[in-house]
C-alpha cells in the first residue's frame, strides 16, 4: 500500500508539472535552444561553425525593486566576433550626452562636415542610426567625439572591455577628426575643434582570424581574415549599454549616461522606431528590418503592443542584436543580446552569407521561444 502511495503522487507531481505552463528549468535561454524547431535545431547540431554567444536576462519587479538575473550561452569576452553596426548604439548615447555637456548645442540644431555639403541634426542622426542603421549617421557622430573619447568614457562608466578604433561604410585609417561646421543661428556658424586619435593596437583574442580567404581589390587572398584593428564590442559590453540606458536608476551616479529627461525619453523612442514611423519606404524597410529578434524573418507588421528598444550589427557574416523587448498586452519585458556568424565557405568580402537562410531564422525563433517562455512563466 506503501508503495503505491508513493507512485500515485509521483504520478500526481509529474502529471502537474507536464500540464503547468511553468518551464521546469528556470533557464529560459537554455529551453529554448532545446527547441525542436529547424530555425534553432540546424544551429544548435553545428555550434561550431557558427560562433554563437548568447545573454538573456530574466526581470522580475517586486515591488518597488527589480531584480535581474542574466544567463548566458557561450559568452566569452575572449572570443572574438565582429560588432558591425551594433557599436553605433553607445556612440549614439555619447553624441547625445555631449550635447548635454555643451551649451552651444543641442539636437535641433543644423549641421555639417567640413569639406561634405549634406546638411543633417543631431535628432536626425539617431534615429536614422536605430531606424536603418545609417553608417553615414553614426560618422558623422565619430567626428563630434572622436574614437579616444568614445572608448574613454565608456570605461569611466565601467562598459568594458570595448574599442572602438575606425568608422563604417568604408576603410579609413584617419586618426584625426574632422571639424563639424554647425549652425548656431540662420547667419553664424561655428567649427568643432578635431582630435586626434591613438593608433589601435592589434588585439590578441580567439577567433580574432577567421575563414580560409577573403577579397581585397577583386582578389582572392588565400589566408584567414585578420579582424585585429576592428572594432571590439563583445556580449557584455553590449548589454551592459543595454541596462544603462533601460534602466539607469540600476545603476550608480557615475555608471550611468549623463542624460536630461528629455534626452533619454528621446533615445528611447528612437530605439524602438520603425522605419515606416521615421519615414521609410515600408516596402524596402518593412518593420523587422532592424528587429532581427521574433520579426527579423518576417515582413509582417510588427503590433503596436509589442515595443522592441535594440541596436542590430550584419557585416562581414556576423549578426547580432541587442534588445529590450516589452510586451506592454502581456506586461512581459526581457532583455536578450546574440550574436551568429554564417559564412559557410569561410570567404570573406565575398557577399556568400547566409543572412536570410539561416542567421536572421535563428534569431527570430529565439526571440519567438524567449518571449512564448516568458509568457508561461509565473510572476
Amino acid at each position: 500500500m506503501y508503495i503505491s502511495l508513493r507512485l500515485l503522487g509521483l504520478l500526481i507531481i509529474g502529471l502537474f508539472f507536464s500540464c503547468s505552463n511553468e518551464p521546469v528549468n528556470d533557464n529560459l535561454l537554455e529551453v529554448a535552444l532545446s527547441s525542436n524547431n529547424p530555425k534553432i535545431k540546424r544551429v544548435m547540431d553545428s555550434l561550431d561553425r557558427y560562433e554563437v554567444q548568447i545573454r538573456y536576462t530574466k526581470i522580475d519587479r517586486k515591488n518597488d525593486s527589480i531584480f535581474f538575473i542574466d544567463y548566458d550561452f557561450q559568452v566569452d569576452k575572449n572570443a572574438y566576433f565582429y560588432p558591425a553596426s551594433t557599436v553605433k548604439f553607445p556612440i549614439a548615447v555619447l553624441g547625445l550626452e555631449r550635447l548635454n555637456e555643451t551649451d552651444t548645442l543641442n539636437r535641433e540644431v543644423r549641421y555639417y562636415v567640413e569639406g561634405d555639403t549634406l546638411e543633417s541634426t543631431f535628432s536626425k542622426d539617431v534615429v536614422e542610426i536605430f531606424s536603418v542603421s545609417d553608417n553615414l549617421a553614426n560618422n558623422r557622430l565619430v567626428e563630434l567625439l572622436g574614437q579616444d573619447a568614445i572608448n574613454a568614457s565608456l570605461r569611466e562608466k565601467g562598459v568594458e572591455p570595448v574599442r572602438i578604433s575606425h568608422r563604417l561604410g568604408y576603410h579609413s585609417e584617419d586618426l584625426e577628426t574632422k571639424p563639424l561646421i554647425i549652425y548656431l543661428n540662420d547667419s553664424t556658424t561655428g567649427i568643432t575643434k578635431p582630435s586626434i586619435n591613438l593608433a589601435p593596437i592589434r588585439l590578441s583574442l580567439k577567433n580574432i582570424r577567421k575563414g580560409i580567404g577573403y577579397y581585397e581589390d577583386d582578389t582572392l587572398m588565400e589566408d584567414p581574415f585578420d579582424f585585429s584593428l576592428k572594432n571590439y564590442y563583445p556580449i557584455e559590453a553590449q548589454h551592459g549599454v543595454l541596462k544603462r540606458v533601460i534602466f539607469p536608476e540600476q545603476f550608480r551616479p557615475e555608471q550611468r549616461f549623463n542624460l536630461s529627461p528629455d534626452q533619454h525619453a528621446f533615445l528611447l523612442e528612437a530605439m524602438k522606431i520603425l522605419p515606416r514611423n521615421a519615414g521609410y519606404d515600408p516596402t524596402e524597410y518593412y518593420d523587422g528590418y532592424c528587429k532581427f529578434f521574433i520579426y527579423g524573418d518576417t515582413k509582417d507588421t510588427i503590433p503596436s503592443h509589442m515595443e522592441i528598444y535594440n541596436k542590430v550589427g550584419f557585416a562581414y557574416g556576423t549578426l547580432t542584436d541587442c534588445a529590450y523587448i516589452k510586451d506592454t498586452k502581456n506586461k512581459v519585458d526581457f532583455m536578450l543580446t546574440a550574436t551568429i556568424l554564417v559564412n559557410k565557405d569561410g570567404i570573406f568580402n565575398d557577399d556568400a552569407y547566409e543572412y536570410n537562410e539561416i542567421g536572421i531564422p535563428f534569431l527570430a525563433e529565439l526571440g519567438r521561444e524567449i518571449h512564448r517562455l516568458e509568457l508561461e512563466r509565473k510572476r
